[in-house]
């Protein structure tokens, strides 16, 4: 992407760093011991020492014995980009769970990353003084964390188990769920603030919100739908986030919409639209459906809001501003659109006690065929919008099925 050194730039200063120079280097492989060439090794450490820096951020990954000798080398902290997006993570997560995934992710990274810096202590070497139980300072290091990570395992998957419970009772209640998505910075939580009236944190910088947060947002008169507002995606998001991360992410794989919110003032969108496209399809959210909704339009001169259509008829773009709230009313529309597109064709056979249901069956969907039945009951053939079959069948309505069509037929 044209803007890796300013989103690294942005990065640390997310982080709460103060950058002083930027080193940049071009090598067809990096160097197995410092990653960088010897010639570019002494022209950093020669702005090292000019700057006084006290911490070297590398964009690209580096190997823990690349970073081990390089913090020899120029006598300050070195770590890679995945370091420091975990490190922002590490100060954002607000919520238990947000905390632990965030713990695990960080472990994960750690145990790749011990080091031999206590063999003084190790007893395996035998001879005077050095018989021992037989296992070495890095060793036990490594038990613990890997103890550490089994047990913060079994309570996400207890979190797990109470998203899904949430889930189930949304299904239940015929409650459409709508995920935001985007790279991060987009203007996810600015969005959800306003079509939500909630006041989730929002700023001008990268990672401003982790935890996941749901609100519900009456569309219609019939219709209303859960907004959840997710964690924002970056280029190359390291994996030990994307793993620890999976249940909040889920939010987006399992949702019945989403929302892939774009900046359409940055110059970068459309690289980071691919990038947004590439993390949704290792989570499995590919083939939910997603509006593409473009927003800041507020900060392109002439620009208005609108929408556009697909070639099937369906709302498939939107451009709105989030914070002056131009555009959200096509928001809704698309909602209602969408959601009641969603048809299930029924053959149903109800008995004469079942007059309620008919008469509801009248009210909420299409009557496309209706029969006397011998016994004094009808057949009907009903077209119904998905989320309504779902709110009759929660509700106590047994639906007598004859058999089901799909909505095509």
């Amino acid at each position: 992407m044209p803007n890796d050194v300013d989103e690294l730039r942005e990065l640390a200063i997310s982080a709460g760093a103060d950058p002083v120079a930027v080193v940049r280097t071009r090598r067809h492989s990096p160097d197995p011991r410092y990653c960088i060439g010897s010639g570019k090794l002494t022209e950093l450490a020669e702005v090292v020492q000019a700057s006084e820096a006290e911490l070297v951020l590398f964009d690209n990954p580096l190997t823990p014995s690349q970073e081990r000798n390089l913090e020899k080398a120029l006598n300050v902290r070195v770590i890679d980009r995945t370091a420091l997006i975990l490190d922002i993570f590490a100060q954002r997560a607000q919520s238990f769970e947000g905390k632990l995934q965030v713990e695990l992710a960080q472990l994960r990274h750690l145990s790749t990353r011990l080091v031999r810096g206590w063999t003084h202590l190790e007893r395996q070497k035998g001879g005077i003084g050095l018989r021992g139980p037989g296992e070495t300072q890095l060793e036990t290091d490594k038990r613990l964390i890997a103890n550490r990570i089994r047990q913060i395992r079994k309570k996400l998957d207890k979190v797990e188990q109470q998203r899904d419970q949430g889930r189930q009772a949304r299904r239940r209640n015929a409650v459409p769920v709508v995920g935001l998505v985007g790279y991060t910075n987009a203007g996810k939580s600015s969005l959800f603030n306003a079509l939500t009236q909630s006041e989730v944190y929002a700023a001008d910088q990268l990672f401003a919100t982790l935890d996941p947060t749901l609100r519900r947002r009456p569309v219609g008169p019939n219709l209303a739908v859960i907004l959840a507002d997710t964690v924002g995606f970056i280029r190359d998001l390291p994996h030990e986030l994307i793993a620890a991360f999976r249940s909040t992410l889920h939010e987006a794989s399992r949702a019945d919409l989403l929302l892939h919110v774009i900046d359409v003032s940055d110059e970068h969108a459309a690289e980071k639209y691919t990038e947004v496209e590439a993390v949704l399809a290792e989570i499995g959210a590919e083939s939910v459906p997603r509006i593409e909704v473009y927003n800041k339009i507020d900060l392109i001169e002439g620009e208005s809001s609108r929408y556009e259509r697909d070639s099937e008829g369906r709302v498939a773009r939107i451009w709105l501003s989030a914070r002056s709230r131009e555009g959200l009313e096509w928001l809704d529309q698309a909602f209602e659109e969408h959601f009641a597109a969603d048809l299930t064709v029924l053959r149903l056979r109800l008995a004469p006690a079942e007059s309620a249901l008919r008469a509801k069956l009248y009210q909420l969907g299409r009557v496309l065929e209706e029969r006397d039945d011998d016994g004094g009951g009808w057949h009907l053939v009903v077209e119904l919008p998905t989320l309504e079959l779902r709110r009759l069948e929660s509700s106590g309505f047994v639906m007598p099925r004859a058999d089901v069509a799909e909505a095509a037929a």
